[in-house]
């Protein structure tokens, strides 16, 4: 039983092509590989080749080492080959140091052999221009034949210390530990092995990643994302690659392991002329920042911090909120740790009267009575502590930073061996800055053996508390439950609409559309306009302007020769019917300078609003990495002045509609200031939304600006506007896409019960976490046990953490099926049964489940529910399905079987394996 197909032709242009799904599998067999061959092994002094071979020879553990070299018989000791192909019992990695142009042929030998991973150290590829970018070419066809994945080329090579294994030509293996670094830069790679000699840092992994032709940034973070050794992941990027695949992965793997990134190259803001303001402003350093906020991705700005942060979110909890309290025995660094705090965003804690009066009961009457605490040079060991413990339990406190400069009464080792019990416990971070020489060097050792991060200077400890806000801010915005949005859902007809008027304009030949049509298209989705009419003569005009009451604005319809002249852009007051006659007479005049007649298309004509609120801007421009952004902040005509906006990428929910406003200057303005009302905010999260909808749905716009966008406590309104479409001749295939996935409305179909009931069947959405928790309320203990094989209780099942898992899923890797019933009483939704589609990392097939609501079984929705997951595993290139059911959940089998699934007895008597091939 199969649910219907859906034409392509009524799907947006990201749903009708789905990402591919090659056999690509995951990156164990090239990171513990049992087997290792070097392909252009030699015994010559200062070769790679010799160097490489070597370090593997002297690698820990049992994994077996060939060389190959058909000029030489034998290379430090060790037989040689003449091709990968003469290696009896296979391959799993082979590590290249050939000249680049025997690559391509080195690699199809690997391929043919059945090699399961190569890592290219080579050189001379596309950084050396046109003929090494065709090299690359040819080595993506071969892999293309098979399925072995290639790190490279020009990069150094890995190693993986829990094993023991170097897999690169620098000598020396650095300590085992829970960091792994990714570098696209092998010269930062060696300066980072020698300074973790010194510094005694370990790494579960470090990784050169070269050219990413083929493993990239997503590929690594889903692999060391799920190494049990790895607890933070840090990364040197100088280009993202695949901005998909990078922006998916992170946004998985951040909730529960740190991801942190330093770029390099940060480029000034696209000078390119435009008449945009939209693309004249988002510049692509600001878009990283972007992409790397939407993900959950910590973006430092220098090596030090890449270290001090994976260090600090791997010992201390992250803070709730941006108040640090500072407690000092001097005051100096205190300053200087407030200077850096400010700074860098984050606040100083105000501290609560309660606080002050109990400091104030034990600390000197010359203490600072404000925060920082400065204890003073007096303050022994006892009441440094004493005073910490007191500020630590301030309510308005969301972290800690206790600061000993070496004079006065407060012993360092003293007050670090007390400062012991705060290291967990409290859930505020605590940092420390011992500052000084040897006479600290035993506290900061104490410190960091309890997990208390330690800095040698104050400013860079509140640098570091500020990073840790940003990341839980970031976390927050990506998993903070959002609201359903104000504002009228959109029909698919309305889609479809805006499709067809895009593409009869597209037709035209224009790119530019006239005001008219760019208000039509910002009206169909819900964006309040203001009223704008056409008008192709002076009695035209005239009955325009009469019937909207003057004063009004004539100007000019946009297209796209008239909008290379200076007449687009003139407004006229409008008084009387004479004065609306002589203005269009006038830009009938300027026009016949500028273009032939039969350019000019008349103009149109819309009422004088008074600005009586706030100008905004809102638009969007494509990136080259991320496709679509909006941008959004204060708008009119100083809006390159003020350059007060921000920037996101699409599709928006109600937060991070919230965030984007939040980082602009204008958004507390907009909450209502010296005595003015605020503007309805809730709408305007709703039209932001709408406005990225728009974006992601109509793939042919190049740019928008809405500028200004009125907003006053009353209404929102779009006073004028501007729409770039691409070119007609551009490829639809090469149309940028957005670089997150958008919710997969094709998905959604309805359903009717064996009964007649109506349902939606719908991919889940992150506004259905409340609807969950109540669904989950609703099964009982049996049908949990069913489902998870095991007890689980219902305030485990609707944990946050957990739900966010299935709500707030990227939609590349697989989704769940609601099934939504709308009471026709109340119009309240529930959901009555959930179908899992969960896909597996580097695998073309994922895992199907199915669950309903006790009261809602037995009428067909689970059958429906599964036949639908089955659909949509075929339209997203899924191979196979897969479900383990236990041996007694006779209902369940039965509904595997209906929809097509080949049910397997398994080594484990309690439970049975389902499979179906797509």
């Amino acid at each position: 039983m199969n649910a219907p197909s859906i034409p392509a032709t009524q799907l947006p242009m990201d749903a009708r092509k789905p990402p591919d799904r090659p056999v690509r599998p995951g990156l164990d067999a090239l990171f513990l590989p049992r087997s290792v061959a070097v392909i252009g092994a030699t015994d010559r002094p200062g070769t790679v080749g010799r160097s490489l071979l070597a370090n593997l020879l002297e690698s820990r553990g049992s994994i077996k080492v060939h060389a190959v070299n058909p000029s030489h018989g034998e290379v430090l000791g060790i037989k040689t080959h003449k091709s990968i192909g003469d290696i009896p019992g296979g391959v799993d990695l082979a590590l290249v140091v050939t000249p680049a142009q025997v690559v391509p042929q080195v690699i199809s030998d690997c391929v043919d052999a059945g090699v399961k991973s190569a890592v290219v150290i080579s050189a001379g590829f596309r950084e050396q221009g046109r003929e090494g970018a065709a090299l690359e070419e040819e080595i993506r066809k071969h892999l293309r034949r098979g399925s072995m994945r290639l790190i490279g080329p020009n990069c150094m090579g890995f190693m993986n210390p829990s094993v023991g294994l170097n897999a690169t030509f620098a000598k020396c293996l650095p300590h085992a530990g829970s960091v792994a670094f990714l570098a696209q830069s092998g010269a930062l790679q060696t300066a980072i092995l020698d300074w973790s000699q010194r510094e005694h840092v370990g790494f579960s992994a470090i990784v050169s990643t070269g050219s990413m032709l083929d493993v990239g940034w997503g590929d690594l973070i889903y692999h060391f994302g799920d190494d049990p050794h790895t607890k933070s992941i840090l990364l040197y990027m100088e280009s993202v690659g695949d901005a998909r695949s990078f922006l998916s992965a992170a946004r998985e793997i951040a909730l529960s392991k740190p991801i942190i990134v330093i770029k390099a190259g940060r480029s000034e803001s696209a000078s390119r002329a435009a008449a945009s303001h939209t693309g004249a402003l988002t510049g692509s350093d600001e878009v990283l920042d972007a992409a790397l906020r939407r993900c959950g991705v910590l973006r430092v700005q220098n090596l030090a911090d890449l270290f001090y942060m994976a260090e600090v979110l791997s010992k201390q909890p992250r803070p709730r909120g941006p108040h640090l309290t500072i407690v000092t025995n001097a005051g100096g660094p205190g300053v200087l740790a407030t200077d850096a705090l400010i700074a860098t965003g984050a606040e100083l804690t105000v501290l609560s009267e309660q606080t002050v009066h109990e400091l104030d009961s034990f600390l000197s009457p010359y203490w600072s009575h404000a925060n920082p605490v400065d204890v003073l040079a007096d303050a022994d060991a006892e009441r440094y502590v004493k005073a910490l413990d007191v500020a630590s339990k301030d309510p308005a406190s969301d972290g800690l930073l206790a600061i000993i400069a070496p004079q006065g009464l407060a012993d360092p080792t003293q007050v670090a061996e007390r400062l012991k019990s705060y290291a967990q416990g409290s859930g505020k971070p605590v940092l420390a800055s011992w500052m000084g020489g040897p006479s600290v060097e035993e506290g900061k050792a104490i410190l960091n053996s309890a997990g208390i991060p330690t800095f040698s200077y104050p400013d860079t400890a509140a640098r570091a508390f500020t990073y840790m806000w940003r990341y839980t801010y970031n976390l927050r915005g990506l998993y903070e439950t959002p609201a359903l949005a104000e504002g009228p859902e959109l029909a698919a007809d309305t889609r479809r609409r805006v499709m067809d008027a895009v593409q009869k304009i597209r037709e035209s030949g224009r790119t530019l559309l006239n005001e008219y049509e760019a208000k039509r298209l910002l009206s169909d989705y819900g964006i309040p306009v203001v009223e704008t009419r056409i008008a192709s003569s002076e009695d035209e005009a005239v009955a325009c302007a009469t019937e909207m009451g003057y004063p009004a604005v004539l100007k000019v319809l946009s297209s796209t020769v008239v909008h290379k002249t200076d007449v687009g852009g003139v407004r006229l007051n409008l008084l009387n019917a004479e004065q609306v006659r002589e203005a269009y007479r006038g830009i009938q005049s300027s026009m016949a300078q500028h273009a032939p007649k039969e350019h000019f298309a008349g103009v149109t004509v819309q009422p004088m609003i008074l600005l009586d609120g706030y100008e905004l801007i809102l638009g969007s421009s494509v990136d080259a990495q991320f496709g679509p952004v909006i941008l959004f902040g204060s708008g009119g005509l100083m809006v390159e002045v003020y350059r007060d906006r921000a920037l996101a990428l699409p599709p928006l929910n109600t937060t991070l509609a919230q965030r984007l406003m939040e980082q602009t200057r204008i958004y507390p303005a907009l909450q209502g200031v010296r005595g003015r009302k605020p503007i309805p905010l809730a709408a305007l999260e709703g039209l932001l939304i709408r406005f990225s909808q728009l974006v992601v749905e109509q793939p042919w716009i190049k740019e928008i600006d809405i500028n200004p966008l009125l907003a006053t406590p009353e209404r929102l309104l779009a006073l004028d506007a501007r729409v770039l479409l691409h070119d007609p001749a551009t490829p639809a295939s090469q149309l940028p896409r957005p670089a997150i996935r958008p919710y997969p409305s094709q998905y959604i179909s309805e359903f009717r019960m064996k009964d007649g009931i109506p349902v939606t069947i719908r991919p889940i959405r992150p506004e259905d976490e409340p609807l969950m928790v109540k669904f989950h309320a609703t099964l009982s203990e049996r049908s949990v046990y069913l489902r998870y094989f095991c007890s689980m209780s219902l305030s485990t099942r609707v944990e946050h953490e957990r739900l966010v898992r299935i709500c707030f899923g990227a939609y590349d890797r697989g989704m769940a099926l609601v099934a939504d019933y709308k009471d026709p009483k109340t119009g309240e939704h529930q959901i009555l049964g959930v179908g899992r589609l969960s896909g597996m990392y580097n695998r073309n097939e994922a895992e199907a489940a199915v669950l309903v609501s006790d009261q809602w079984q037995g009428r067909g929705l689970g059958t429906q529910l599964l036949a639908r997951v089955a659909q949509v595993g075929r339209e997203e290139k899924f191979r196979r399905l897969t479900g383990e059911v236990l041996r007694d959940n006779l209902a369940t089998q039965a509904i595997f079987k209906k929809v097509g699934f080949q049910l397997h007895p398994l080594d484990d008597p309690s439970s049975i394996f389902a499979s179906l091939d797509l």
